[in-house]
């Protein structure tokens, strides 16, 4: 069974941005966000995914991930999906074998941003580095799904 163990976190400061691996620009569309999953697409470079996620709240959902053409992807954010579109820098920070994932947000969302970390187990320790900043996992303002339905600006 897929699953995502991930935990998010606010920042306490920019201090993060000296250690970056790597950065990479992705744009994302909601099909769907019902009672019991969101579907959506992704593009990040010439790369494009459809993914569904359970929507529950907790640092544990299923989630299946399927890479699809770029053109597909394209077409259904230009027209099949609702609500605006989340665009984010997604920035990646390796900190031993686990890997930070810092997205700052971009157009409705602009001002936002959040880092992310993917665990093996909801238990496992990990390193908390000096710019993270209140923990936000179980906030569901800030998963992606509610962002395209009210963006950060509106709250």
């Amino acid at each position: 069974m897929p699953l995502e163990i991930e935990r998010k976190f606010l920042l306490k400061s920019d201090a993060w941005r000296a250690e970056v691996d790597s950065r990479e620009l992705m744009r994302q569309g909601y099909l769907s966000s019902g009672a019991a999953c969101s579907i959506r697409a992704r593009i990040s470079g010439e790369q494009a995914w459809l993914n569904l996620k359970a929507k529950r709240s907790g640092m544990t959902r299923l989630e299946f991930e399927y890479a699809i053409p770029r053109a597909d992807a394209d077409q259904i954010l230009n027209e099949l999906c609702t609500g605006p579109l989340v665009e984010k820098y997604r920035h990646r920070i390796a900190m031993g074998e686990l890997v930070w994932e810092i997205d700052e947000f971009l157009g409705a969302n602009a001002g936002l941003i959040v880092a992310e970390i993917e665990l093996p187990t909801e238990d496992a320790d990990f390193a908390r580095p000096p710019w993270l900043g209140e923990e936000v996992t179980d906030d569901e303002r800030y998963y992606n799904f509610n962002l395209a339905q009210k963006p950060y600006r509106e709250w």
